[in-house]
């Protein structure tokens, strides 16, 4: 049976092979002179694309135009409303010479019911601070120290003659930082 078989499978393979093997490629000859012969078409050069100017927005020290603008009378009442002002008297700690955005919280130390933040100054030196302490360039006196942040309130000038206080938070500086 696998003798039958096998005979049958060579005699197809035989059939199949010589019905392609004709070499008569005349008409596909012709074909390709014909297109040949033609002129060839012409393309449209690419075009050329002026340089990408990107966009740079200077209006972010302006108010955001989705906040009301600030009455000249509510200014005024602010000012006259407000007793904040930074004392004038007062010595200036060391961390005081740095802006708040340029020293980084990497630590804390626990000495018995004080806790220590450790501050990093802009020149890597480490600095110990604690509740009450000042820094930065706008009387920052902190007012909460955590084991992952500390927070301070700053004393800035309102624009007006006046100060306002305001909140910032130094988080914990962590190694993927």
């Amino acid at each position: 049976m696998l003798n039958l078989f096998s005979k049958l499978l060579l005699a197809g393979s035989v059939v199949t092979l010589t019905a392609c093997g004709g070499g008569d490629y005349q008409d596909l000859d012709d074909f390709m002179a014909d297109k040949k012969s033609r002129p060839a078409g012409m393309i449209k050069p690419i075009p050329v694309f002026k340089a990408y100017k990107a966009f740079t927005y200077s209006a972010s020290a302006l108010r955001s135009p989705f906040e009301k603008p600030v009455e000249v009378t509510e200014i005024t009442r602010l000012r006259m409303a407000s007793n904040v002002k930074p004392d004038p008297n007062r010595t200036k700690e060391y961390l005081e010479q740095f802006s708040l955005d340029s020293l980084t919280m990497v630590g804390t130390l626990q000495q018995g019911d004080v806790l220590w933040a450790l501050m990093q100054d802009e020149e890597g030196g480490v600095h110990r601070t604690r509740l009450g302490n000042f820094m930065g360039r706008n009387h920052g006196r902190i007012v909460e120290s955590t084991e992952t942040y500390v927070s301070v309130i700053e004393i800035v000038p309102n624009g007006v003659d006046g100060w306002v206080e305001r909140p910032r938070t130094i988080k914990l500086k962590t190694i993927e930082e």
